[in-house]
């Protein structure tokens, strides 16, 4: 079968390769349908951070249909349509047992520690599956890991109804996040982003207003951090009010140097949002309702043959919209 392999630092093929073996007691082998290039899969690649062993298909945002299951897992049957959970906890931890398996000590992703969704098909435990409703189509099944992200940073932030709330960077998960505050009745809602496609996308598509982080005008008390950029960081730490929470979901490509100072005297909230939580069935829930926008949030999807310039692409600030799909 095909696959998209990663074998080190900017070393990405697509191989033929051999299909996954059956799959064993507690596992469920799957053909993958339609799977999202993640930033956290183009920081692998700049720098092999999260990689376990080598080579990797990587991939761990995906839907797929079950085409057989092994020894002991019940709920699932061949033709089912499932999404795949991307988290690889221990189950045995401290936070595990206490329900934050996205705080494992020993947490690992599906196309770090195992092989992911670039490829054909894979084979995957059945406890980190969830059905989908088959009439949603794959490229929008698919976005139902970062929608889950988006739902987490949301909860980190505590968005007061009526209260502005304000989203820096309109990426995958800023982008995705916006949708949900102005689905859940937040607002108003403000965003910044410099990729003017983008902007316009999802202005157009969720409503809210697009603003330059250094006119922001308005009282903020809480913000999203999508953007993982440490200098857009620290802009908001200077221009949210006093007592505000800012969710941190972007991904930092170094340490960041902030205003401590002002955090410790306007006893501001800085939250970490480390994947997701328990927020993943509930966006499954989502997707038939935000059908119609998340469909048009995705580019037209890719073949395998396609990722390698893809993720050169949007390492270089290419993707117009949120989401490159791949459709193996």
């Amino acid at each position: 079968m095909r696959a998209v392999r990663f074998h080190g630092i900017g070393k990405l093929t697509v191989e033929e390769i051999a299909p996954p073996s059956a799959p064993g007691e507690g596992a469920v082998h799957l053909k993958v349908l339609a799977a999202g290039i993640c930033g956290s899969d183009l920081h692998n690649f700049k720098t092999g951070q999260w990689i376990a062993h080598l080579p990797v298909t990587p991939g761990h945002e995906f839907t797929a249909e079950v085409l057989a299951v092994g020894a002991g897992v019940e709920g699932f049957v061949p033709g089912d349509r499932v999404v795949a959970d991307s988290r690889s906890p221990c189950g045995a931890c401290e936070q595990c047992q206490a329900g934050r398996a996205n705080l494992c000590v020993k947490l690992g992703y599906v196309g770090e520690v195992c092989d992911g969704g670039f490829a054909e098909e894979v084979v995957l435990p059945a406890r980190g599956l969830l059905k989908v409703d088959a009439s949603i189509p794959p490229q929008v099944a698919a976005l139902s890991e970062p929608l889950a992200v988006a739902l987490h940073a949301i909860q980190r932030a505590a968005p007061v109804k009526g209260k502005p709330v304000l989203v820096a960077g309109a990426g995958p998960v800023g982008g995705l996040a916006c949708l949900l505050l102005r689905h859940f009745g937040f607002g108003p809602v403000l965003f910044a982003e410099r990729n003017a496609a983008r902007r316009d996308l999802v202005q157009r598509e969720t409503g809210a207003v697009p603003v330059d982080l250094d006119a922001v005008g308005t009282p903020i008390d809480c913000a999203i951090e999508a953007t993982g950029v440490a200098a857009v960081l620290d802009t908001l730490i200077g221009l949210v009010g006093p007592a505000a929470r800012i969710a941190l979901v972007g991904i930092p490509s170094s340490a960041a140097t902030i205003n401590a100072i002002a955090v410790v005297e306007r006893e501001l909230e800085l939250k970490g949002c480390s994947a997701f939580r328990d927020e993943l069935p509930e966006a499954v829930r989502l997707l038939k309702e935000l059908e119609g926008p998340l469909s048009r949030l995705v580019e037209d999807p890719i073949g395998l043959d396609a990722v390698p310039e893809a993720y050169e692409r949007l390492i270089n600030g290419g993707g117009q919209k949120l989401k490159q799909i791949v459709r193996p």
